[in-house]
């Protein structure tokens, strides 16, 4: 159900974007060290840009995790405010019954 108020109550998978974010540095300091010893400093430098915004992201989201549940909630904090009635429920549909065809295929 939507409540219109997901961008305001919407997770993020902090634990998930950390590794992904490691992975990421890990990735861009061996790339920046091997394009530097290979004589490429245009990639070599690519790579520590790359570098540079994975360390920050990465600090980012640890500081996001440090916040604690006010900034991202638990599995037990429900993502909006609950409703006051359950909504209505609408009865199930009928089909009509199964008639079979009068034309035999052969």
């Amino acid at each position: 159900m939507r409540t219109g108020s997901e961008p305001v109550t919407a997770r993020s998978a902090l634990r998930a974007r950390l590794w992904l974010s490691v992975w990421g540095v890990a990735w861009a300091i061996v790339g920046t060290a091997a394009f530097a010893f290979a004589g490429r400093p245009g990639w070599a430098a690519a790579c520590g840009v790359l570098w540079l915004v994975a360390a920050v992201d990465l600090t980012v989201i640890v500081r996001h995790i440090r916040q604690g549940p006010h900034y991202q909630p638990g599995r037990d904090v429900p993502p909006y405010a609950p409703l006051d009635e359950p909504p209505a429920r609408r009865p199930p549909r009928r089909h009509p019954p199964f008639r079979p065809s009068r034309h035999r295929h052969t």
